[in-house]
């Protein structure tokens, strides 16, 4: 333990260490790594910059620009650093722990890429095969083409069928309704599309609105990924998060991920936070009340940003993806899967961008529910080409460099207005953990 901890982090170490010895923890003892940290030397860092780092992000939480975080970042398969800082509930001062749990949103979408990657392999659909073969209720969609001020649209035919590539890798066509001022997201929000009742009742209201673009014609952030856990279960017969539980959580010792929060479960959960400016402080965020939140078991399995997950499990997860689908003698995919994964997949003349109409970022491109940084230079960015992330609407990221087989998880929750100058955490992470690298 460094220097800089606090009495409240401490005991939660002290309570953990105790529980895992008493209890075998929430996993089984063949599951229970990651657990503690290593001397950075053993995984190839300097000890004095994962110090560095580890001051860093104490202080991002002591400046209250997040109300608590849990950060880990493992290389070559050993843990340089696993901590926890802060709190998880300002309202009742409930610390943040290492087995904290998290609504990792669109940290989702990636586990639903894993998924259906393994119905590949199994043979039960292609790239180039058209959505509409696996999803017939989209073969249908028109494209809107053009919209006034009214919100009304020119709607045309689509020029093809999207295919599954295009549905991985976000250009489909599809809206969302999470940002974008057109008639195609607004329909998204307005009918409600991400709080559906169930999948069944999702594919149903996206095949009545129009796709933004003809498919393959730019990148847009969207449903698909949704979609593609509808797709799960269609091909495989089971319910989504059966799936998921036979084939990811239950073989890589995942129990603390599912779609909601099990009642023995709810003292770990972290909530959500954000910056009130009259008060001067960080503030906890009421529960949603617009749709069923995460501790119904009835609430949507959303592929796209359902899951709550602990940084325990996210680790086992991203290790899996490391070792090229392997952990610990279970494999989930084949190198080959993990490697078209991790590929870009966009046409050469595309690349990522926030919205509709706007510049793509230079040197990013898209695999499989995955951003890739398949230029560092044009991405400006320090890690090594390949890296693949993503990260999740509350402030939860990660990033594997595969030139480096290390990765990294930051776990905060945290939504709206943010302290104002408030650090930019991520690239505080990275320039540390590669200063650190020996």
């Amino acid at each position: 333990m460094r220097n800089f901890f606090n009495i409240n982090s401490f005991v939660v170490r002290i309570i953990l260490f105790t529980s895992l010895l008493l209890l075998g923890s929430s996993v089984q003892a063949d599951n229970a790594w990651p657990t503690s940290e290593l001397d950075p030397k053993e995984a190839g860092f300097d000890s004095s910059g994962i110090e560095k780092l580890d001051i860093a992000m104490a202080e991002i939480v002591s400046d209250q620009d997040v109300a608590g975080m849990t950060w880990i970042l493992v290389k070559d398969g050993k843990v340089a650093t696993f901590e926890a800082e802060g709190l998880a509930r300002t309202i009742d001062q409930k610390p943040m722990a290492l087995d904290s749990l998290f609504r990792i949103y669109s940290m989702t979408k990636p586990v639903t890429g894993v998924a259906l990657m393994i119905l590949h392999e199994e043979g039960l659909w292609n790239f180039d095969d058209p959505v509409s073969k696996h999803v017939p209720e989209l073969k249908n969609l028109q494209v809107m083409s053009s919209y006034d001020e009214e919100g009304r649209m020119e709607l045309v035919p689509l020029e093809r069928q999207p295919t599954m590539r295009e549905l991985l890798n976000h250009s489909a066509g599809f809206g969302y309704g999470l940002g974008g001022q057109d008639p195609v997201n607004d329909a998204f929000r307005k009918n409600a599309v991400l709080a559906s009742d169930d999948l069944d009742q999702l594919i149903d209201k996206v095949a009545a609105i129009p796709l933004l673009s003809q498919p393959g014609e730019q990148w847009y952030y969207s449903v698909a990924v949704d979609i593609q856990g509808y797709i799960v279960q269609k091909l495989s017969g089971l319910k989504f998060s059966d799936f998921l539980v036979q084939r990811i959580f239950e073989p890589l010792g995942m129990s603390d991920t599912s779609f909601y929060v099990n009642p023995k479960d709810r003292e770990r959960f972290a909530e959500v936070h954000n910056w009130d400016s009259e008060r001067n402080r960080l503030v906890q965020r009421p529960q949603r009340t617009d749709r069923p939140g995460f501790h119904d078991p009835n609430r949507l399995e959303s592929g796209g940003g359902g899951l709550v997950s602990s940084t325990h499990d996210y680790a086992r997860f991203l290790q899996m993806l490391v070792n090229e689908g392997e952990l610990d003698g279970e494999r989930v995919l084949t190198p080959e899967s993990v490697r078209i994964m991790r590929t870009n997949s966009l046409r050469d003349e595309l690349n990522i961008n926030g919205g509709l109409g706007r510049s793509g970022r230079e040197g990013i491109g898209f695999g499989v529910d995955f951003a890739v940084i398949s230029d560092p230079k044009a991405a400006g960015s320090r890690q090594g080409a390949g890296t693949y992330y993503w990260s999740g609407a509350a402030g939860t990221w990660f990033w594997i460099d595969p030139t480096e087989d290390m990765f990294w998880i930051g776990m905060i929750q945290a939504q709206g207005a943010r302290k104002p100058g408030a650090a930019n955490m991520r690239n505080i992470a990275i320039n540390n953990i590669y200063d650190s690298l020996n």
